[in-house]
């Protein structure tokens, strides 16, 4: 792949402007969906977790994901020039030197690890080197080669409710890898939604994703499976004992809802938009679902 125009030099910044890039670097909306859906493990597991050790736990999360995503930034940031909405980014932008982001993500993952062994627990720590290493080492160098990256990435990607989980009972627990499996199936709609309606600017990446390699109809068929997986798998907290009646409804509501509108795509006139309303669609049902899962712990079963 050429080095494209939109890639430079690094200029200097310094001040407020350093400090937005860096920043940008840990991708804050990702950032905040890990705090939101973290805590959401912590609340749900059937122990509770000191204030201090929930603290910690949160922050060790943060402090791994905001690495990874740093990491991923400097490893793609080639990649990052050749996309409308990436290439405004630090590092394409030619914003900061590479060398900057390489220590900034290795010192953010280097820092979180003992904040989780010793503050949290072990086998909360583990999971998250081992979502680290799958994102930063599998799934982003996988990008360019396959579709298939997207399965590989959705594993780091559910794995925060999941340490909030372990974190308050320091071990996995059916409950936990429910909560792991929701975050998984719903990634795949979700990030299926965007490679539909950004096809072209992945393809200009040289980055593979559905759409692309097996075309519109097996892209909206497997968002249809996995909507559907999604649902079934919200509702077995219920018979495990973690949610009651009143989640039940509320995730049963959601979830016909947002797999009624993934069949839709297969009658949608126009792809794009039907892709764009998805995607955004999936955004409000897994935070209505977030609130369901919250509101309706420790109501009856």
């Amino acid at each position: 792949m050429t080095q494209p125009a939109a890639y430079q030099e690094a200029s200097p910044r310094t001040g407020a402007f350093a400090l937005r890039d860096l920043v940008a670097l840990v991708k804050p909306r990702i950032t905040a969906m890990v705090i939101t859906t973290t805590a959401g493990g912590l609340w749900l597991a059937p122990r509770r977790a000191s204030l201090s050790v929930a603290a910690l736990a949160l922050l060790g999360t943060v402090l791994i994901v905001a690495g990874a995503n740093t990491l991923n930034m400097y490893l793609e940031r080639e990649v990052d020039a050749h996309m409308d909405r990436t290439r405004k980014r630090p590092l394409p932008a030619g914003r900061m030197s590479p060398k900057v982001a390489l220590w900034f993500g290795v010192a953010l993952s280097v820092v979180s690890l003992p904040i989780l062994a010793i503050g949290v627990n072990l086998t909360t720590a583990l999971l998250a080197l081992l979502a680290h290493l799958i994102y930063v080492l599998a799934y982003t160098p996988l990008k360019p080669r396959s579709h298939w990256a997207l399965w590989v990435g959705a594993v780091p990607g559910a794995m925060p409710p999941l340490l909030g989980w372990t974190a308050a009972t320091a071990e996995v627990g059916a409950g936990g890898l429910v909560l792991f499996g929701i975050l998984f199936f719903w990634q795949i709609p979700h990030f299926l939604a965007i490679s539909i309606f950004r096809r072209e600017d992945y393809a200009r990446a040289g980055l593979l994703v559905m759409p692309n390699t097996l075309g519109a109809r097996v892209t909206e068929r497997m968002i249809v499976r996995f909507s559907f997986a999604l649902v079934v798998l919200s509702l077995l907290l219920v018979p495990l004992g973690v949610e009651g009646r009143g989640y039940l409804v509320a995730a049963a509501v959601l979830g016909a809802l947002f797999f009624a509108y993934s069949c839709y795509g297969a009658h949608a006139k126009d792809a794009d938009r039907w892709a764009r309303s998805l995607f955004a669609s999936s955004i409000v049902y897994l935070v209505l679902l977030f609130v369901a899962l919250v509101a309706g712990h420790g109501s009856p079963a």
